[in-house]
């Protein structure tokens, strides 16, 4: 992970007053960029910032920056992108002694060396982030051109994307892609049946009622199949720090394929459980995350797959794996507690289910190694191994989970030898 800069440190202002200060239009500028950038700031979020900083006063740069960080950030994996952005924005080391005077700080041309260390989504939003003509910046207006013969190669480059590598234009276009995704799963029989002309069953109850209308002397054998249904899907979707991008990329995937078949139950896990499953049930993708983000409490924080999934098994396992359920267990196998206890309820729930099938992002690797314990805990109690990282391992994902189970033992059986 990515280390954070320190805030900047404390340096007092003068006691000089300057008349014609443009405070809140900067901080307004600012918080533009974040949101570009990713981070859910809006009109009362911008508000706020202002007040914050007139509360805690202009006293040194350390206060300016701790003041927009209480507002302007909520959740552990926007640290980094408000930390660069800031850096950037009011990068002047005087800028303070000047916040208040009529000029706007200004965004010059970035060295090699700071290109390197800046996120591709705050560049991309500094970039796009646009001034007046009253001391502000301006960018010069630039031609347009469509070049459809590259069409096809940027589509290529964003199927094989890493969801992780994406910046904020692209997540954007991938979330658009995913939602007409679909994961067809064959139909099972059940215990009932239908009328049929041409079931492999005698329907002796409707034949006798027919001969009872028409007759005896001639008897007219009515038949009868069995009906099919699609069977429970079931996800398991790990939200800690580790799995934080991709499973905001994948709870857009679990969106499309709830809304597009029947008996979808969704559990997000950190350190705790939270049955999410209503919420998903919303047409508008951008709504049930939002009523998610605020239900869920563990969002980026530690890793406990075995309690999680002994309360799934204890609470919730009788009540949505019935009819031949299948379960898709999306984490990336890291857990804080050692695998405590995870072999026992990974086992529990694979005897439980129809099939389990495992999505991990570290395949991606080319050279992964299931090293860690709670990985050699899950290999050896999952039916399918298989990668989940970008657009095209979620367009596969349907073709590799209905592959011949004879391919899919011997895949796993390699995996098991590599954890033993």
């Amino acid at each position: 992970m990515t280390q954070t800069a320190a805030p900047p440190q404390a340096k007092p202002l003068p006691d000089q007053a300057v008349e014609g200060g443009r405070l809140a239009e900067n901080i307004l500028y600012f918080a533009r960029v974040l949101r570009r950038a990713g981070l859910p700031v809006g009109p009362a979020k911008m508000l706020r910032a202002v007040e914050a900083v007139e509360a805690v006063g202009l006293g040194s740069r350390r206060d300016f920056y701790w003041a927009l960080h209480a507002v302007l950030v909520n959740r552990r994996d926007q640290r980094e992108i408000f930390d660069q952005a800031f850096h950037v924005f009011w990068r002047n080391p005087n800028i303070l002694e000047k916040v208040m005077s009529l000029v706007l700080p200004m965004m010059k041309g970035e060295e090699a060396g700071e290109k390197s260390d800046l996120s591709q989504r705050v560049a991309e939003a500094m970039a796009g982030e646009n001034r007046g003509d009253d001391g502000a910046n301006v960018h010069e207006e630039t031609e347009i051109q469509m070049d459809m013969a590259l069409t096809f190669s940027a589509s290529e480059r964003l199927q094989r994307k890493d969801f992780e590598q994406m910046t904020a234009a692209e997540i954007a276009e991938a979330k658009r892609v995913i939602r007409n995704l679909r994961l067809p799963i064959s139909e099972l029989p059940t215990r009932r049946f239908s009328p049929s002309a041409r079931g492999g069953r005698a329907d002796m109850r409707r034949t006798m009622r027919a001969s009872l209308r028409k007759g005896l002397d001639m008897i007219d054998l009515k038949r009868r199949k069995r009906r099919m249904r699609r069977p429970p899907l079931v996800i398991l979707c790990d939200i800690s720090g580790s799995m934080d991008r991709y499973a905001r990329m994948l709870l857009h995937f679990v969106h499309a394929i709830t809304n597009d078949r029947d008996r979808v139950h969704t559990f997000l896990f950190g350190t705790r459980l939270t049955n999410v499953t209503r919420h998903m049930r919303d047409k508008d993708p951008d709504v049930a995350l939002a009523r998610i983000g605020a239900q869920v409490e563990d969002w980026s924080g530690g890793t406990r797959i075995g309690g999680c999934l002994k309360e799934f098994n204890r609470y919730w396992s009788r009540r949505v794996l019935g009819q031949g359920a299948q379960v898709l267990l999306i984490t990336d196998g890291l857990d804080r507690d050692g695998a405590s206890g995870l072999s026992v309820e990974i086992e529990r729930l694979h005897k439980s289910c129809r099939r389990l099938v495992w999505l991990n992002p570290l395949l991606r690797w080319d050279g992964f190694e299931p090293r860690a314990q709670g990985i050699r805990a899950l290999i050896a109690h999952v039916d399918d191994f298989l990668p989940v990282h970008n657009l095209t391992s979620l367009a596969d994902l349907a073709q590799a989970i209905g592959r011949d189970r004879v391919e899919a033992q011997a895949e796993m059986r390699r995996w098991r030898g590599l954890a033993a």
